[in-house]
């Protein structure tokens, strides 16, 4: 599975393919799933640009989205979005458009309570766990882990020669995960190791704007379309490997 990650908290600075407002969000959407993307990440974002979990901006923002593509669409609850748990819970009760998933950031202050929340309101709960945190030891002792719709196993050393250990030993420390599918990603430089990586594992994996803004070889992306095109490219050229015997030589 290729999930798109729309935008991140990035913005107007980040340049102009960065979609910020619900239309340009949809209509990026929309060239992602034409590529290959069949789940959706999204930062719903203030007139100013701010991430944000407000209920009236996430129904305009999912609505837009939703009109144009049918694959599921998901929002960030990160504690950038809303710095106060409690804050964050209220917010999340007052949605009156549901997203289809949320990405709840194991490491963050009021995880649990956000990730119960979301459950019991009937969203997915994709459970973010970053490297250099100890979020893999807390999903591990987490009683709501066996019941989130994925893994988000999130790579952030962005320095594309150890992007790849850091990956390895974060899945490593995942173990199995509560059983929960796995999806592997990396950003900025870590980004195209990590997911030739997910391709050689197998793993679901995902790229946008959000954790990468220049194409494979070095070029800026002019969309998240032309990302996901590259994306599905490079996975299946590290599934390639992965499925080449041990004694098979690379291809030159």
């Amino acid at each position: 599975m290729m999930q798109v990650c729309l935008n991140g908290s990035r913005t107007a600075a980040d340049g102009a393919a960065v979609p910020l407002t619900p239309e340009s969000m949809a209509g990026s959407a929309a060239g992602a799933v034409a590529a290959g993307a069949r789940d959706i990440h999204v930062h719903p974002k203030t007139p100013c640009g701010q991430d944000t979990l407000s209920p009236r901006v996430l129904a305009t923002t999912l609505s837009a989205i939703r009109a144009r593509v049918p694959v599921p669409v998901g929002v960030t609850t990160g504690a950038w979005a809303e710095p106060d748990p409690a804050a964050r819970l209220e917010r999340i009760r007052a949605w009156t458009v549901l997203p289809d998933h949320a990405s709840v950031n194991w490491h963050e202050p009021g995880a649990e309570e956000t990730a119960a929340l979301l459950m019991e309101r009937g969203v997915g709960v994709e459970a973010g766990i970053w490297s250099g945190t100890d979020g893999a030891e807390r999903f591990a002792a987490s009683p709501l882990g066996p019941k989130v719709l994925r893994v988000l196993a999130e790579v952030t050393d962005t320095d594309p020669a150890g992007a790849v250990s850091s990956a390895r030993a974060l899945l490593s420390t995942l173990g199995d995960a509560h059983g929960r599918p796995v999806l592997l990603h990396g950003e900025d430089g870590g980004a195209w190791p990590v997911l030739r990586l997910a391709g050689r594992l197998g793993l679901a994996t995902r790229v946008g704007l959000e954790d990468v803004l220049l194409l494979p070889d070095g070029e800026r992306a002019g969309s998240n379309g032309e990302l996901v095109a590259a994306g599905v490219a490079e996975y299946g050229a590290g599934r390639a490997e992965g499925c080449r015997p041990a004694h098979e030589p690379r291809a030159r």
